[in-house]
């Protein structure tokens, strides 16, 4: 919006940058349901995390000259902060793959090369802030269910804690990166075309990451994946929360803060003890 603020009423206009230190060396390989699928399936999630929202910062950084109004200046540095956090508590989490035997560097080298050092350079920069806004979309999508659902009571407790902290503050910042795209260029065939690419691209690089930590997993049969698998369908943990995701977004009018998650961010953040910072 153009005074800085949104129009659901929801998340405070400026929130602040937590810095937070989890430890990691205690997870098991199985920390998630005790399943192997569910807990790769999560893990390669979070390989996505640092590089991608380096690229989101990179991608509103952009515009940031542009950006003349203080409230939105305001809420745009500290989606850089809250952004940089969680890349670095992610990072972390690679250490602990290693050192259960997952070789991932590899795979983290071609990702980057292929996303950032050829993919990204051929965007204009509208269209890197378009696919940053339906990330963002996405993540705050994943990170509503994580709060309403019952799934992380079944987490190892640090990782639990990453993961829930990770979506409150999604939640908090949902719209900064929307509100740059609406101020800089509103055309919706822009935020379209945005979430088409972001879709595949996620889709994409995800499936990929998974089943190069699946492979590396000595037994794990076709069998027991197919098993795993159909249970965490059962569960509701799939890609259902994505797709139902994109139906709101198509809408002309669309904006983040209409669906006021506000309460929610806030409740886990209060019960945590670091609502303020």
């Amino acid at each position: 919006m153009a005074d800085g603020t949104s129009p659901g009423g929801g998340n405070p206009v400026v929130f602040p940058v937590r810095k937070m230190g989890f430890a990691f060396s205690e997870v098991p390989r199985e920390w998630f349901f005790d399943s192997v699928f569910t807990s790769q399936t999560a893990n390669a999630l979070s390989l996505l995390f640092p590089a991608g929202e380096r690229f989101f910062v990179r991608s509103v950084k952009h515009y940031l000259p542009r950006i003349t109004n203080p409230t939105l200046r305001a809420r745009v540095r500290a989606f850089f902060g809250q952004e940089g956090s969680h890349g670095h508590e992610h990072e972390r989490t690679f250490e602990m793959l290693e050192a259960q035997g997952f070789r991932i560097r590899e795979w983290l080298d071609w990702y980057e090369r292929l996303a950032f050092g050829r993919l990204e350079p051929v965007m204009p920069p509208v269209m890197r802030l378009s696919i940053t806004v339906a990330l963002e979309h996405f993540t705050a999508a994943l990170a509503e269910v994580a709060l309403t659902r019952d799934y992380f009571e079944h987490a190892h407790p640090q990782m639990r804690r990453l993961l829930l902290w990770h979506s409150a503050e999604e939640l908090e910042h949902k719209s900064v990166a929307f509100d740059v795209l609406e101020e800089v260029d509103g055309r919706y065939w822009v935020r379209m075309v945005g979430l088409a690419i972001a879709f595949v691209v996620l889709m994409g690089f995800w499936q990929s990451s998974a089943k190069m930590l699946l492979r590396q997993v000595p037994g794990f049969t076709k069998e027991q994946l197919q098993r795993e698998r159909k249970a965490a369908k059962d569960r509701g943990q799939d890609r259902t929360a994505l797709l139902r995701a994109i139906v709101p977004y198509l809408r002309p009018g669309f904006h983040p803060d209409r669906n006021d998650t506000d309460a929610l961010a806030r409740g886990y953040l209060e019960s945590i003890g670091r609502l303020e910072g």
